[in-house]
C-alpha cells in the first residue's frame, strides 16, 4: 500500500441523500481501513470527519486538509504503538458527517391513526403528512447512536428510524387538537400553521437525543379516506345537523315530524282518530307516543279540533243591507240582479252625466267636464232624491226644481 493515501468524500454520493459514509477505498475495499502513518485526510466544507479505533472516537476533524499521524493524534499513539518512523499502516476507520441543512425530508402515516371526532363521538381514521428540515449538529453522538454497523446512513433509513417517535408526537398533537380545543376534523386544516409551529418544539427532544437539531417540522395535511364507513356516517350526520340548523328545528323535532308523517301515511288517509282528521290522528299519537304532551302536541289537536268542527255559514243579508238604488230612476234593486226590475237600465254600468255623457262618480253633483248638475237639485242648490216631494234642507216644494234632463 501507498505511505501517501488521500482520504476524502466520495464524490458519486449525493450529499442531500447520504448524512454519514464510511470512507472506502475504491481499487481496494479489503483495505480501507489500513492507513499509512502520512495518510492525507481532506475534508469538505459543511462536513465533519471522525477517526474510529477499536469502536472508539479518537478525533473529529473540520473543513480542511489533515496529515494523519501519531504526532498530531496522541490517542492514536497510544492504542497503536507505532515503531520508529511510522511508516507502517494502522487499522482505523474514517466517518465523513454530511453536516447540510436538508429541508425536504418527507415524512407521513403508512396507517391512518384512530381518532374519535370531539362532536359525534365517531371513530374516525385519520391521516397525516409533510416534511422536516433537519441538520447534523453532534457528528460523534449521531453515529455511536444511529449509525452502529452500517456503512452509510441515508435519507430513507433516517426517516425510518425516527418514523415511529415521530408519529407518535404529530398523533398526540392532532388528538389534542380535535378533543381539547374541540375541533372537527374537517376544519382542522385551517390550523395547520399553529400545529407546525408547535410540532417543532414537539419533535425537537426527540432529534437532539441523537445529535440532529430539527430546523423545521411542516404538516401538509391532515386528513380522512373518503370511501371509509365511519367518515361517511360522520359527514352524514354533519349534512342533517346542518339541514335542520337551515330549517330551523332540531333533532328531537324532526324525529317528531318523521313520526307524524309514517303515522298520517300508515292511517291511509282515514287518519288515526276516526273522525277522519289523519293530522288529528298524527298528533294525538304524536304526543302520547313520546311523551311530550307539549307545544307541538297541542298545536296539532287544536288544528284537528278546528278542521272537524262545523264551519259557520253565512247569513243571507237583509233587504235593506243588500238593495242598491237604480242609477236612472233611483229606484230600489236586489244585490244580486244585473237590470233595474222598474225602468230595466243596466246596474252594472258606470254612472255618466246626463248631459254630456262623461264618466263621473257616485257621489259627484256637478259633471267635471260640462260642470252641469247631476240630478235633481233643489233651489237652494240641495241635491233632491228622485221621488222627494220636499227638500230635506229647505223644506220648500220640489216642484219646479232643476231635473236630470
Amino acid at each position: 500500500m501507498a505511505l501517501l493515501q488521500i482520504v476524502e468524500w466520495d464524490s458519486g454520493l449525493n450529499p442531500s441523500d447520504v448524512f454519514a459514509w464510511r470512507y472506502v477505498d475504491r481499487k481496494h475495499p479489503e483495505k480501507s481501513d489500513a492507513l499509512g502513518n502520512w495518510t492525507q485526510l481532506v475534508v469538505q466544507e459543511s462536513q465533519e470527519a471522525v477517526l474510529f479505533r477499536d469502536g472508539q472516537a479518537l478525533d473529529l476533524f473540520g473543513p480542511g486538509r489533515y496529515t494523519l499521524s501519531t504526532d498530531n493524534i496522541p490517542l492514536l499513539r497510544r492504542l497503536i504503538n507505532l515503531p520508529t518512523g511510522g511508516e507502517n499502516p494502522f487499522k482505523a476507520h474514517i466517518w465523513f458527517v454530511n453536516k447540510l441543512n436538508v429541508l425536504d425530508v418527507k415524512w407521513g402515516t403508512l396507517s391512518p391513526l384512530l381518532l374519535r371526532d370531539p362532536e359525534y363521538q365517531i371513530p374516525i381514521p385519520v391521516r397525516a403528512y409533510g416534511q422536516f428540515g433537519i441538520r447534523i449538529r453532534d457528528s460523534r453522538k449521531f453515529l455511536l447512536k444511529l449509525v452502529g454497523t452500517r456503512t452509510r446512513l441515508t435519507r430513507e433509513e433516517l426517516i425510518e428510524s425516527f418514523r415511529g417517535l415521530l408519529l407518535s408526537r404529530i398523533g398526540d398533537m392532532i388528538a389534542t387538537y380535535m378533543t381539547q380545543k374541540r375541533i372537527n376534523i374537517f376544519d382542522i386544516s385551517a390550523y395547520l400553521r399553529d400545529m407546525s409551529d408547535e410540532a417543532v418544539d414537539a419533535v425537537r427532544p426527540v432529534f437532539e437525543e441523537f445529535g440532529i437539531e430539527p430546523a423545521n417540522f411542516f404538516i401538509g395535511s391532515v386528513n380522512v379516506p373518503d370511501d371509509d364507513d365511519a367518515v361517511l356516517d360522520l359527514k352524514k350526520a354533519m349534512s342533517e345537523r346542518a339541514r335542520m340548523n337551515l330549517m330551523g328545528f332540531n333533532y328531537q323535532q324532526k324525529r317528531s315530524f318523521d313520526a307524524m308523517e309514517q303515522m298520517a301515511q300508515a292511517s291511509g288517509g282515514s287518519g288515526g282518530d276516526g273522525g277522519g282528521n289523519p293530522l288529528l290522528g298524527a298528533g294525538m299519537g304524536l304526543g302520547a307516543g313520546l311523551g311530550m304532551g307539549g307545544a307541538f302536541g297541542q298545536m296539532a289537536s287544536q288544528m284537528g279540533q278546528f278542521l272537524n268542527s262545523p264551519q259557520p255559514q253565512p247569513t243571507p243579508s237583509s233587504p235593506e243591507t243588500s238593495s242598491r238604488p237604480c242609477p236612472k230612476c233611483g229606484k230600489s234593486c236586489g244585490a244580486d240582479g244585473r237590470f233595474c226590475p222598474s225602468c230595466g237600465a243596466s246596474l252594472s254600468a258606470k254612472p255618466g252625466c246626463p248631459h254630456c255623457g262623461a264618466e263621473v262618480a257616485e257621489d259627484s253633483r256637478f259633471c267635471f267636464k260640462c260642470g252641469k248638475p247631476i240630478g235633481r237639485t233643489c233651489a237652494c242648490g240641495a241635491p233632491l232624491a228622485p221621488d222627494a216631494a220636499f227638500c230635506s234642507q229647505c223644506g220648500k216644494s220640489t216642484r219646479g226644481s232643476t231635473s236630470q234632463a
